[in-house]
């Protein structure tokens, strides 16, 4: 038994050693293989880097190349013009040639002409001189003409200045009437000033009692409803007795201005915004309050105050007091207007 796996190691064979000399050589040939491949890659990219230098500086020569042909573009372009230019300027100087050669021909025969034509001037000039001969007499009549006409300027201008001192004299006095005449006016204000406030205060006193009379900056103020009913124009019975009261007041006022004053006593009409219904004989307030003025002139005028003292104007709902609708502004509207001033 023993002999017989003695035996069998001796017929095995061992094939180890001879794999591994198989795979040394195998990975000496794979490194010798990549070093041959890392030396190729490295030559082929030094070759590759150089290639592309001279790519770069092709480049940049095809540039400055590309540059350089097309300022030589722009030149030749240049030349070109002034090559036009030229051969223009050359065909003007020909035509100028041409034409100054006609006009040296036409100058031969002018001159021939021009021969003829001095002696025609000559002839004229003989007799410019005889008319300028006449023209110098004739000027020295005028030099003593316009001698005579200056020495009667001069005595108009004397008369003038004598003229102007009178103007300004006159001029003064005009300024000192003017100065009198406004002071005359000033004190005619300041008089018939004072004359209203005694018109105003006496119809203070006899009006006083009247809630519904005031005085109103320079004018006496009756409410409508103290001389006429609602959209009437005649003064009712109780207006009648207030308006004897300032006739009897206008008359002492009368009494007690001078005449030279020319005042007058202003009746102004005024209503409230509400319209009329324009059935009646007054259509409109300009109507009403127009009518309701000239109704108390009217009767100031019955009760013997002078026509020429009175003026009724109308001015309608034009001219409130108070603005708004509310009941106590349209009755403040509603009235009558006294204003003692100068026509």
């Amino acid at each position: 038994m023993a002999g017989l796996r003695a035996r069998r190691r001796a017929q095995s064979t061992d094939y180890w050693p001879g794999f591994v000399d198989a795979m040394a050589t195998l990975l000496l040939v794979i490194i010798f293989l990549l070093s041959i491949f890392m030396i190729a890659q490295f030559f082929l990219s030094q070759q590759l880097s150089g290639r592309d230098t001279v790519l770069n500086r092709l480049n940049a020569q095809i540039s400055e190349l590309t540059e350089l042909l097309a300022l030589e573009r722009a030149s030749s372009g240049e030349l070109e013009d002034t090559i036009l230019g030229l051969q223009a300027s050359l065909s003007d100087a020909e035509a100028e040639q041409s034409r100054l050669l006609g006009l040296l021909e036409s100058s031969s025969g002018a001159a021939d002409a021009a021969g003829g034509r001095a002696t025609r001037l000559e002839n004229l000039l003989d007799d410019e001189r005889q008319v300028s001969q006449e023209a110098l007499a004739q000027v020295e009549l005028l030099n003593q003409q316009i001698a005579a006409l200056r020495r009667q300027i001069a005595a108009a201008n004397a008369a003038l200045e004598a003229s102007e001192a009178k103007e300004a004299d006159s001029q003064a006095k005009i300024a000192s009437l003017g100065r009198r005449l406004n002071a005359a006016l000033v004190q005619r204000v300041q008089e018939l000033s004072r004359y209203r406030s005694d018109f105003f205060g006496r119809l203070r006193e006899i009006l006083s009692q009247r809630s519904d009379i005031s005085v109103v900056g320079d004018r006496f103020v009756f409410q409508s409803e103290v001389l006429f009913d609602s959209g009437q124009e005649d003064i009712n019975p109780d207006g009648e007795q207030e308006l004897d009261k300032l006739a009897e007041a206008i008359q002492e006022l009368s009494a007690q201005i001078p005449d030279e004053i020319n005042w007058v006593l202003r009746v102004d009409g005024h209503t409230d915004a509400r319209p009329l219904s324009g059935t009646g004989r007054l259509r409109n307030n300009w109507e009403l309050s127009a009518a309701r003025a000239i109704s108390v002139v009217r009767y100031l005028i019955e009760k013997g105050v002078d026509p020429k003292r009175l003026v009724a104007a109308g001015f309608g709902e034009f001219q409130p007091l108070e603005a708004g609708e509310t009941p106590d502004a349209l009755a403040k509207n509603r009235r009558i207007e006294l204003k003692l001033t100068e026509r």
